[in-house]
């Protein structure tokens, strides 16, 4: 994803911290990962839902862009669980 900022909410950083998920492998996600969700209609930007694969940790990371300034804003990160997800945790099932 294109960034010319990139900006973490506190709410993602909290998470971060919380679950031992350092900035370096969300920028990973952010350059590698695969767009599987897109909520165009979130204000004040619209949001993408994101994964990928970084050290072998599956990661969701959820971000929004502003096309004006053309700054990332990252929502929250979470490893998504295999309960909750396809195997390929690209589709929700619950």
């Amino acid at each position: 994803m294109n960034c010319s900022e990139l900006i973490f909410t506190g709410h993602a950083l909290t998470k971060m911290f919380a679950r031992g998920i350092p900035p370096e492998e969300v920028r990973g996600v952010l350059g590698d990962g695969e767009t599987i969700a897109e909520y165009p209609d979130d204000k004040p930007h619209p949001s993408r839902l994101l994964l990928g694969t970084v050290h072998g940790r599956v990661l969701h990371v959820v971000v929004a862009r502003d096309d004006a300034t053309q700054r990332c804003y990252v929502i929250t990160v979470y490893e998504p669980e295999h309960t909750k997800w396809s195997p390929d945790f690209k589709r929700r099932t619950r």
